[in-house]
């Protein structure tokens, strides 16, 4: 049994719950309270010294961290469903609409930025709120223009089956509906949400069906 340490929140944990969901494998929920700094205890340290979450701890005990990272493992492990398409150039396609969102957006906007913007920088939450929507509009008005105007865009962000970028959008639109980030500039973004949404594996993976969101 794989075991999954992350919280309902983390949209790196939500990405990572929608890619095991898709390629129907089960696993262990271990839930930790980043406000709580539960994983800076040692044994947490121990799986990722860098205390984030998500960790995918395998059968043999080895600790795989790094969101992307553990999807591509999950790739080439458990290749079908696939999350990539099977030509080079749809794969570059796919990887790129991940990573504007996993290394464009969310590092700017994760729970470490926004707790140093207010203990060094004495930011309230509207100016939290205020720095989340710049960097989330910097980069959702150029990635609607690449949806919207490839003929690769499907019902989802590449074709007609989810694929990781899928994960990140979706993942991402769960943190814009915290912050009420509004997307309505974006509406093939929107409309690729919509459809995510209606799928078990992505309803399954949102913060708030989680045992920990209570």
């Amino acid at each position: 049994m794989l075991t999954l340490h992350n919280y309902f929140r983390s949209s790196t944990s939500t990405r990572l719950r929608a890619a095991l969901n898709l390629k129907g494998l089960d696993y262990d929920y271990k839930a930790y309270a980043l406000l709580k700094r539960e994983t800076q205890t040692p044994e947490f340290l121990s799986k990722s010294p860098a205390g984030l979450v998500p960790v995918l701890e395998l059968e043999d005990g080895t600790a795989l961290s790094q969101s992307l990272a553990i999807i591509e493992y999950l790739e080439e492990e458990h290749p079908e469903p696939p999350l990539l398409p099977a030509d080079a150039k749809g794969r570059a396609r796919v990887r790129a609409l991940s990573y504007m969102i996993a290394c464009e957006v969310h590092p700017l906007n994760n729970l470490r930025v926004l707790q140093y913007l207010t203990s060094e920088f004495d930011a309230d939450d509207q100016g939290k709120t205020a720095w989340f929507n710049h960097w989330v509009h910097a980069t959702f008005a150029p990635l609607e223009t690449l949806l919207a105007e490839s003929p690769d865009t499907g019902t989802y962000c590449h074709g007609e089956t989810p694929v990781l970028a899928d994960c990140c959008l979706y993942a991402q639109m769960w943190n814009n509906k915290r912050f009420k980030v509004n997307t309505s500039a974006y509406p093939t973004i929107e409309r690729i949400f919509t459809a995510l949404d209606t799928l078990d594996a992505f309803r399954k993976a949102a913060p708030p069906t989680q045992p920990d969101a209570a």
